[in-house]
């Protein structure tokens, strides 16, 4: 699956947002940031199906 994913900086966080689920994530890099959006659309979509 493919999403669309935003990611902007406040203040010292990386905010990483899909577009498609409306979750978002954080993280101190832009790395780690995506890293924890995929590991909150897992945990999303998991819940979805279950």
């Amino acid at each position: 699956m493919l999403f669309t994913v935003v990611v902007s900086k406040e203040d010292n966080w990386y905010i990483a947002k899909c577009i498609e689920n409306s979750v978002a994530s954080q993280g101190k890099t832009m790395e780690e940031g995506i890293a924890n959006l995929k590991e909150a659309l897992e945990l999303s979509l998991y819940s979805k199906l279950s």
